[in-house]
């Protein structure tokens, strides 16, 4: 499977790990650091993956700090990406999400417009998988200085959803968070390796 040429992957990296009790970035799912298991599957969909929200990236990877004083939430990693990359779409992932599709990555960028494209379950907004146009940049800038969030920006923006999101073989693992390590034996019991 070739890269799209148009996309780059962005992994928000710049929480602190709190629950996890340790860096989730490096925590270690079937034997893997998580942000490994998530370079993969981007990697094999964007021309580029860089880590936000960091000012060094794990991995060897390219680095976009988030503006300002320490780590400010995926709302900031977005905005910041968003300056450093004016004209290209991005595809927004959280580093604890091991278990992200190759081929979810794909179908999102398939669906690439004006409007950001977003996974919906359950009525739920899956914000940190999920495809950004440059054209939302004044508007994330906007809900960053109000205090805003990703599911913020969502209510300000028009957005294309997407529900059939079961017809490209996905269950729902591409968006599965682990932010304790009982999420990561549950990820593993209902998924098996990523």
């Amino acid at each position: 499977m070739s890269a799209t040429s148009d996309m780059i992957g962005v992994i928000l990296a710049g929480g602190r790990s709190s629950r996890m009790g340790v860096d989730k970035a490096t925590y270690a799912v079937a034997g893997r650091p998580m942000i490994d298991w998530v370079v993969d599957a981007l990697s094999r969909a964007c021309h580029r993956v860089v880590v936000a929200g960091r000012y060094e990236a794990p991995a060897g990877l390219e680095s976009i700090p988030d503006e300002g004083d320490g780590p400010q939430g995926p709302l900031a990693g977005l905005v910041s990406c968003l300056r450093h990359f004016p004209s290209e779409s991005l595809i927004v992932v959280a580093v604890d999400q091991p278990w992200l599709r190759t081929d979810t990555v794909k179908r999102l960028g398939e669906l690439a417009g004006d409007l950001p494209v977003v996974p919906v379950e359950g009525g739920v907004r899956q914000t940190t998988c999920a495809l950004y146009p440059p054209g939302v940049a004044d508007a994330g800038e906007t809900e960053l200085k109000t205090g805003g969030s990703l599911q913020s920006l969502l209510d300000v923006v028009a957005f294309a959803p997407v529900v059939d999101w079961h017809e490209w073989g996905e269950d729902g693992r591409s968006w599965f968070s682990v932010d304790t390590p009982q999420a990561a034996e549950e990820g593993l019991a209902r998924f098996g390796p990523p």
